[in-house]
């Protein structure tokens, strides 16, 4: 589970939707489904951006 994201790094649901998925029925599978590209979309795309380097002043 990703800390900041609260989702499944592998399959994007949260715990929440784990443990929910043997009782929900094909409509709400779906709905979560339609929004994991979303999720892991979003994921890369931060873990693309750039970092902030650290500026050093000589002194």
């Amino acid at each position: 589970m990703n800390p900041a994201s609260g989702w499944c790094e592998g399959c994007w649901r949260t715990i929440d939707e784990i443990v929910a998925w043997g009782r929900l029925d094909d409509d709400a599978k779906r709905a979560v489904w339609a929004q994991l590209p979303q999720r892991r979309d979003g994921v890369a795309a931060a873990d693309a951006a750039p970092t902030p380097r650290a500026s050093f002043k000589a002194g």
